[in-house]
């Protein structure tokens, strides 16, 4: 349990984190929430365009993937592809791309979605492009989750962004981190009412950020790794074996050699993994360039188009370079991991109907903090003090605020009275965990107490203080100096201390 200026300087960068990109975070979990689906949702808001005209048998014949190219090539509007989506299901369609070039289409790309049954082209529409149609809706929510609508400049945001998660949920640890007694663990785990919404808010804030914390890190990490893999990967390889990034390159060939057939590249990487499905084909863009064939071999943790990465000579089809998921270093298989941890595939449908529902979490813990914060404003300070002057003789300066446990008041004694310590209030019987500390200054104290006058019981400080301070207020503990010096300490000052629960 950290205490003290660091416990101070804790609680800062929680609190400036959570305020500043608090909407970024519930924006960003609840568009997760949505995009966890995905392929699904899109599919079914646009079955005209993503839904094949008869099923085709799996995996995909690489003559069926000729078929496609060549028809695409055959086109003078469309060309060849820089990428070949295939089907990974039997009623789904080719989808080819086609990056778009300009400064207005940075980071857009021209989706063609291709029957596989009739070879016919069922439409298209530009990938990146913000809008709410139909064709639209998921990439925008896709764009947005992890380029804020604003291309390269908006995923080196959302990295940041990623960081300043991770050192925020880190941070709510530290101060959540309880003595280590039973009793402290317990309440430390317990949302506790105590007849006080504030109280409440508190601790379901305290106590829900606690087990949401691993699921938060995770996603914060994976998160900062999607969008700034040169940052992330760096700190890993520093702990971890991990492969170096680039892909292997083309051998120079004659002037006028042709390029390796699609149907050629899909064939190799079959052969050289029988059991793993081809979901995607990168074309050669300059010379040196190779064929990049995706497959998705059973066991993965990447569910979807797989992490098997195999690159083969544009003109020969020799391979140059594999990366298999199944038999990697131990900084590769961590990396491996992130995508899939983020959205929830790692642990199939289950696993991503629980980050989907996950995706509120931000949200909740968005309003309790602004609300923790709200009632510690100066503004909500200023109230109390205000409060606090309205009774008879008190005038009061707050000196600095606490989080306390405010049992329910009991009998006071005599060794109470003779620790130097401060009063604790609860407004009748809701006792609030939110406090200020004051230093407040009460009249006619030297009337009741005058010097040299014996230890006053716990019943006269109670009279006093209520009658001294405020009748609305129940419960009181008033403590300054030891037993000798207490009558003459607080009649000559006639000051002392006082925590007021808001």
């Amino acid at each position: 349990m950290v205490t003290g200026r660091l416990r101070v300087v804790f609680v800062k960068i929680h609190l400036y984190i959570g305020l500043w990109l608090g909407l970024l975070f519930v924006m960003l979990g609840l568009t997760g929430t949505v995009i966890a689906w995905r392929d699904e949702l899109d599919a079914l808001l646009n079955p005209a365009l993503l839904t094949a005209s008869a099923e085709v048998s799996m995996p995909v014949a690489p003559a069926t993937v000729q078929a496609v190219t060549d028809r695409l090539q055959a086109d003078p509007h469309y060309g060849r592809p820089t990428l070949l989506m295939l089907p990974s299901a039997p009623h789904e369609v080719f989808i080819a791309w086609y990056p778009l070039k300009g400064t207005p289409n940075a980071g857009r790309s021209r989706q063609v979605m291709v029957d596989p049954a009739t070879l016919t082209v069922k439409g298209e529409r530009v990938w990146g492009e913000p809008g709410l149609s139909r064709p639209l809706l998921l990439p925008t929510l896709f764009q947005l989750h992890h380029y804020l609508l604003s291309g390269e400049t908006g995923r080196t945001i959302l990295g940041i962004t990623g960081m300043l998660l991770l050192i925020l949920v880190i941070g709510g640890v530290v101060l959540w981190w309880p003595k280590l007694k039973p009793r402290a663990v317990l309440n430390a785990f317990r949302v506790s009412h105590g007849g006080s919404w504030s109280r409440f808010n508190y601790s379901l804030h305290r106590t829900a950020g606690i087990f949401a914390a691993p699921v938060l890190a995770t996603m914060a990490f994976s998160g900062w790794y999607l969008d700034l893999p040169k940052w992330v990967t760096p700190i890993v390889a520093s702990v971890m074996t991990v492969s170096p990034p680039g892909k292997p390159a083309s051998a120079a060939a004659p002037a006028g050699t042709p390029l390796l057939g699609v149907a050629q590249a899909v064939s190799t990487a079959q052969a050289l993994h029988p059991a793993a499905l081809a979901t995607r084909v990168s074309f050669p863009r300059k010379a040196g360039d190779p064929f990049e064939v995706r497959l998705r071999q059973p066991g993965e943790v990447r569910q979807g188009s797989g992490a098997t990465r195999l690159w083969l000579d544009a003109h020969t089809g020799k391979r140059l370079g594999v990366r298999d998921p199944m038999d990697a270093p131990a900084g590769d298989t961590f990396l491996n991991w992130m995508y899939p941890l983020h959205t929830g595939e790692a642990f199939g449908l289950a696993g991503r109907a629980f980050i989907s529902v996950f995706g509120v979490v931000p949200l909740m813990f968005a309003v309790t903090g602004v609300l923790i914060w709200w009632k510690r404003r100066p503004g909500h300070r200023r109230h109390v003090v205000r409060t606090m002057e309205r009774a008879k003789g008190v005038k009061a300066e707050v000196v600095r605020e606490e989080v306390v446990e405010i049992r329910p008041w009991h009998t006071l004694t005599a060794r109470f009275a003779s620790r130097l310590g401060d009063f604790r209030l609860g407004r009748e019987s809701r006792l609030r965990r939110i406090v200020l500390v004051a230093r407040c200054e009460f009249a006619h104290m030297g009337d009741i107490f005058r010097p040299g006058a014996s230890r006053p019981r716990s019943r006269q400080i109670s009279r006093l203080s209520m009658s001294r301070v405020a009748p609305s207020f129940a419960a009181v503990r008033m403590t300054s100096g030891s037993p000798a010096t207490y009558s003459s300490r607080v009649g000559a000052c006639r000051s002392t201390r006082l925590r007021m629960a808001m």
